[in-house]
């Protein structure tokens, strides 16, 4: 038994070691997600910055040894990714206009007093942490073993932080987590993805609330 023990323990160890970074990177993820769900600091917009971009950054720095420019906030390739952004508001845009006319949409995002400038500083800073989160410190923490693989991982925790949400929009975030990883990945900067992300959520929320 003893020896059993051993031999496990050492296997484990062999395999926390050969992913290191890997181990670093989905455990502070989810400790960080699990902290966003259950201690807010202040309102939603600060504690996404703390927990999915301040805190991912401090990990990179003084865990994983690396500059977090290189984690998707350099600007990559644009000439990639600026085609991608395009084409994908040119489908978006009317697939948007069309949901807005959904009862459970306009129950969901019908905000009372709306005022599209606060609206928009407030998203800017939220979705700099999400998208950092899942597609700078995900993808490019995890890209070095498992390649485009990390964009099919990203997706999963990408789509539970919708639950609460319409049902159709849960859905439709397997398929938006996919692309936007993809983009990212392709393009070498999570910048597309926090692009395409506003627009989506700027142009649907300021049609319910404003036409």
């Amino acid at each position: 038994m003893i020896n059993f023990l051993k031999q496990e323990l050492k296997g484990l160890y062999q395999f926390l070691k050969r992913y290191k970074n890997e181990v670093v990177v989905l455990s502070s993820a989810a400790l960080f997600l699990t902290l966003y769900s259950y201690h807010q600091i202040w309102n939603v917009w600060f504690s996404s910055l703390l927990y999915f971009a301040v805190f991912p950054i401090l990990v990179i720095i003084f865990f994983l040894r690396r500059n977090p420019l290189d984690y998707g906030l350099r600007w990559g390739n644009v000439g990639v990714w600026g085609r991608y952004i395009g084409i994908f508001c040119l489908i978006a845009a009317p697939v948007l206009f069309f949901t807005t006319f959904s009862p459970e949409f306009q129950k969901y995002y019908k905000i009372e007093n709306f005022n599209l400038v606060s609206y928009v500083l407030i998203t800017s800073a939220t979705l700099f942490g999400s998208e950092f989160f899942f597609r700078g410190f995900l993808i490019f923490g995890l890209k070095d073993k498992l390649k485009e693989t990390s964009i099919l991982i990203q997706m999963i925790p990408f789509v539970m932080v919708h639950f609460g949400k319409p049902e159709l929009e849960k859905i439709s975030t397997i398929i938006t987590g996919i692309l936007f990883g993809y983009v990212v990945y392709r393009g070498k900067s999570f910048w597309p993805a926090f692009i395409i992300h506003m627009f989506i959520n700027i142009f649907f929320v300021a049609w319910i609330n404003l036409l």
